[in-house]
């Protein structure tokens, strides 16, 4: 199911210049954000929570999940090189599972370590804050990738369309109504953050049990939905 050169070439169009800029420059900026935080107000666990909770997992691990999720795929279905790779003794499942899995590295690795030396800068991981928002941003960092993937499959459109999910409906829509936290992903991240912090440092409105399905449920179904579409790509000369 996993194919090396898939994944390198996966890899490499990532990592390319413009969007390395971009990958670096969100890590970078709760970094800083973190280290004038700690410099002003000192280690403050209610701070810490509240600087991962509201930039890296509310902004920053959707947006690198936006740009790794549809990068993976989506400039390759637009431009029309992708038939090159569907040309090869490749199945498309395991195009669509390699790339999945690249996506998900770039955008933990991206995330999820910054987010946790961050939280280290704030406040030394007291009551465990900073793996709490760790683990958020793994769990976040599987959900986003498959979701943006699909997008990436399905739209011309996929980064705008991501973008909205992520700015609007997560940060704006899911701060005022509640409903729409039961539909979001941060939400389903910081019931596992909870889990592991223990007390009402870290809270969410989806219950554990429900956010583990839901992850569960979307990242499958999302790669599930990628894959057929990708089947449904003909090159010409194909029946």
């Amino acid at each position: 199911m996993y194919n090396p050169t898939v994944a390198r070439l996966t890899y490499r169009a990532l990592l390319g210049r413009r969007r390395a800029l971009i990958l670096f420059l969100l890590p970078g900026m709760l970094l800083l954000i973190a280290a004038a935080v700690r410099a002003f107000n000192g280690a403050d666990d209610q701070v810490a929570a509240d600087v991962l909770g509201g930039f890296a997992l509310a902004t920053m691990v959707p947006l690198i999940g936006v740009i790794a999720g549809t990068g993976a795929i989506g400039p390759e279905i637009d431009d029309g090189s992708i038939v090159y790779l569907l040309s090869k003794p490749v199945k498309r499942p395991t195009i669509i599972f390699t790339k999945l899995i690249v996506a998900i590295a770039v955008t933990m690795v991206f995330s999820a370590v910054p987010t946790l030396i961050a939280g280290f800068i704030l406040n030394g991981n007291g009551q465990q804050v900073a793996v709490a928002y760790t683990v958020a941003a793994l769990v976040a960092s599987i959900a986003y990738s498959a979701m943006f993937l699909l997008l990436g499959t399905v739209s011309r459109h996929a980064v705008v369309i991501g973008l909205v999910y992520a700015l609007v409906w997560e940060a704006l829509f899911g701060s005022l109504i509640a409903g729409a936290r039961t539909l979001s992903v941060q939400q389903w991240a910081l019931a596992l953050a909870q889990k592991v912090t223990g007390d009402g440092l870290v809270t969410s409105e989806v219950g554990l049990t429900t956010a583990v399905t839901l992850l569960v449920a979307v990242t499958v179904a999302a790669t599930w939905f990628a894959g057929q579409k990708l089947r449904k790509l003909t090159l010409a000369g194909e029946e």
